[in-house]
C-alpha cells in the first residue's frame, strides 16, 4: 500500500507512531493546511514521508499514491472521502466514517464503479481481543446487560468553557461525545450484537453540543447502556454481563488491551490476545492486507458493519 495522508491533527501523530509496525505500507505523501505545513514537513521528516504538499488536490493527483488515509475534521470526511475516490484512490476514512447512510452509501457507488475499496478506520473491531470476545459470549450467554463506558476528560474542554471552540466541540462541524468517543462504544456494540431494537440518547448539552451522554439500546432480552463524556473524569469500565458469568475489562473501549472472564462459581481468568501494543496496528495490517490483495468481500462486510452503526447513530440524533 502506497499511503498518502490528509491531516496531520492527533490522530495523524498517533497512527504515525506505529506506521512502523505495519507490513506492507508505504508512506508516500502527506497534505496539510498552509497554515499547518511546517508540522507536515516536520511528520515528513521524522516518520520518512517521501512527500509533502499543502494541496489536497496535488497529493490527489500523485500517481505515487494508490490509497488515502482521510483524517480531518468529522464534517470534511465525506466530500475529500469523494474526491479521493473520484481520483481513483482507494480510501481509509477515520470513525465516524460519514454523517448518513445515504452519504456511504454514494461513497460505495462510486466505490464499486471505479473498482476501488472504502474503509472505515475504527479501532476495536479488528482487535484480537474483540474477536475472542466475540467467541467468548457464548460462555455466559444469555447475555442481559451490555455497559460500556468512554470518559476521556478532554485537553480541550477547558478551552471550551472559555468559548474557544475546537472541531470535537463544534456543532457545525460535526463534533461532540456521541461522534467522538461514544462510536467506540457503538462500534463494539453493534460488532457483538448486531443493530438494536431501540435507540435513544440522553445528552448533556453546552454551548449547543454534547459534551456527555447516555445512549440507550434496547436488544430483545438485553440492555445496553453507553456512556460517553468528554466534560468528566473517571477510569472506564466495560461489563457484558450474562446468566452464566461476565465478561468485563478496564480503559478505553477503542483499546481492549485485556478482558477478563468470570464464570458463575469459577475463577476469574484474564486474557491478552492483542498482537500489538499499539491500538492502530492492527486495524492498518488488515487494510493493508485487504487492499493490496483487492479483497472485496472483507471490504464489504466491513462497509454492512459501518452502516450498521451509521443507522444507530441517526437514530440517536432523531431521538433528542
Amino acid at each position: 500500500m502506497k499511503l498518502g495522508i490528509i491531516g496531520s491533527g492527533k490522530i495523524v501523530h498517533d497512527f504515525l507512531t506505529t506506521a512502523d509496525k505495519i507490513d506492507g505500507l508505504y508512506l508516500t505523501a502527506i497534505s496539510t493546511t498552509k497554515r499547518s505545513q511546517a508540522i507536515g514537513k516536520e511528520l515528513a521528516e521524522k516518520y520518512h514521508i517521501s512527500k509533502t504538499y499543502t494541496s489536497n488536490r496535488e497529493l490527489l493527483n500523485d500517481t505515487d499514491v494508490d490509497t488515502v488515509y482521510v483524517a480531518v475534521p468529522n464534517s470534511l470526511h465525506y466530500i475529500i472521502a469523494k474526491q479521493a475516490l473520484e481520483a481513483g484512490k482507494n480510501v481509509i476514512c477515520e470513525k465516524p466514517f460519514v454523517s448518513t447512510t445515504t452519504e456511504a452509501r454514494e461513497l460505495k457507488e462510486i466505490a464499486d464503479a471505479k473498482d476501488l475499496i472504502i474503509v472505515e478506520a475504527i479501532t476495536n473491531i479488528h482487535l484480537e481481543n474483540f474477536k475472542h470476545i466475540k467467541k467468548d459470549l457464548k460462555k455466559i450467554a444469555p447475555v442481559h446487560i451490555l455497559s460500556l463506558n468512554y470518559t476521556q476528560y478532554s485537553s480541550r474542554y477547558d478551552d471550551f468553557l472559555e468559548g474557544k471552540i475546537a472541531p470535537v466541540f463544534d456543532p457545525k462541524k460535526d463534533g461532540g461525545a456521541l461522534k467522538d468517543l461514544n462510536i467506540y462504544n457503538i462500534h463494539l456494540a453493534v460488532g457483538l450484537f448486531k443493530n438494536p431494537k431501540i435507540v435513544q440518547y440522553y445528552p448533556n448539552m453546552q454551548r449547543g453540543i454534547d459534551t456527555s451522554g447516555i445512549l440507550n439500546l434496547a436488544y430483545q432480552g438485553m440492555q445496553a447502556s453507553l456512556i460517553a463524556a468528554k466534560d468528566s473524569y473517571a477510569s472506564p469500565r466495560l461489563f457484558i454481563e450474562g446468566e452464566k458469568g461476565t465478561i468485563f475489562f478496564n480503559g478505553s473501549p477503542g483499546e481492549l488491551n485485556s478482558y477478563n472472564l468470570e464464570l458463575r462459581g469459577q475463577k476469574t481468568e484474564k486474557f491478552n490476545f492483542n498482537t500489538y501494543n499499539h491500538r492502530m496496528a492492527s486495524e492498518f495490517n488488515d487494510f493493508v492486507k485487504t487492499i493490496d490483495s483487492h479483497n472485496t468481500k472483507q471490504a464489504d462486510e466491513w462497509f454492512e458493519h459501518s452502516l450498521q452503526v451509521l443507522d444507530v447513530l441517526s437514530a440517536a440524533k432523531r431521538s433528542y
